[in-house]
């Protein structure tokens, strides 16, 4: 009896391998013969962003390797979920990609209402670059220093106000964090976009601002901006004297502002590695690596297993961030 139905699971494995063959040579042959017509590459926020200057680097590179255009398409609208959702709801052939930002992964831990799953509805192509923003202060503020900075609001609870480019947002989430994990009380004064935050500050209105170095620099020699530290994991070589916020006092502090590629869930595994291979290889052209620098990027180029695992650990850090600090986020 034992040998039957060891012969018999033995048949079943070996019917199953021999579907399978087949299966593996569609892939592969899928794959090989990728792309044969232009890909679309959805940038889910205005042109002209740093999202549509990413976007439109490795697109442009893309294009020369594989000999087919690789057309951007700004879709814009509900904090790019409207990319999002058009990327996910496509015919799974890898002809449509889309860019995406830390802030998707904001959204996908704090909004219950999106149309997609993040995680389900859609897969990890590669992580294409990495974004510090910087905390800076105004004039006004008698801090120099993060740990002074801290001090300074414990010592006047709500008197100061911090802006971001919209509620629910990435830079919103770092003034969040920074609450939670320095135990102060600041007011968040949510703008229409990061250069309103700027803005805001130069006019006094807020105190201080979480966002990139671009923006920031142009007015710290004159002084009406002061940078403390700036919110990645380590010091940035384009600004090395500037302390990250966790070594300035705020230990296990890092907000990254990245961008990253992905496709629909159901695009067959090989194209979706000649994809990634395609991003890495864009990433590391010289050309490219300057013109993302004139943005604060950094180009990074992962696989999609690194990228997938990112994307699981932004949403599950931002979901306790939101549950542990008692965060009201109105949708």
């Amino acid at each position: 009896m034992n040998d039957f139905i060891d012969s018999r699971w033995l048949a079943i494995a070996l019917c199953a391998a021999c579907l399978a063959q087949p299966l593996n040579a569609a892939a592969a042959d899928a794959a090989k013969g990728y792309p044969s017509k232009p890909i679309r590459f959805i940038a889910p926020f205005v042109a002209g962003a740093g999202t549509d200057t990413t976007a439109r680097s490795i697109a442009a590179k893309l294009a020369e390797a594989w000999g087919q255009q690789v057309v951007v398409d700004n879709r814009t609208g509900a904090a790019g979920a409207i990319g999002v959702e058009l990327t996910a709801q496509a015919v799974p052939d890898g002809y449509t990609i889309c860019l995406i930002s830390a802030s998707h992964a904001v959204n996908s831990a704090t909004n219950s209402k999106l149309s997609y799953n993040l995680e389900k509805d859609l897969q990890a192509i590669s992580q294409a670059t990495s974004l510090f923003y910087v905390v800076s202060v105004v004039p006004t503020v008698p801090a120099k220093t993060v740990k002074e900075l801290i001090a300074y609001a414990k010592a006047n609870p709500n008197k100061l106000n911090f802006g971001s480019s919209g509620t629910g947002g990435l830079q919103h989430m770092a003034g969040e964090m920074f609450k939670y994990l320095a135990g102060v009380k600041m007011v968040h004064v949510p703008y229409k976009g990061a250069a309103g935050v700027i803005t805001a500050q130069l006019a006094g209105d807020v105190q201080i601002g979480f966002t990139s170095n671009f923006g920031v620099r142009p007015h710290v020699p004159s002084g009406r901006l002061r940078v403390l530290a700036m919110t990645a994991k380590k010091r940035s070589p384009a600004l090395p004297d500037v302390p990250t916020v966790a070594e300035a006092g705020v230990p296990g502090y890092e907000v990254d502002q990245w961008y990253g590629i992905i496709t629909g869930a159901r695009v067959p595994s090989a194209i979706v590695k000649k994809l990634s291979a395609g991003i890495a290889e864009a990433m590391k052209a010289p050309d490219v690596a300057q013109r993302l620098a004139a943005d604060g990027s950094t180009p990074v180029g992962s696989t999609p297993q690194q990228f997938s695992a990112h994307i699981k650990s932004e949403i599950a850090k931002w979901r306790k961030l939101v549950k542990e600090a008692g965060i009201e986020l109105h949708q």
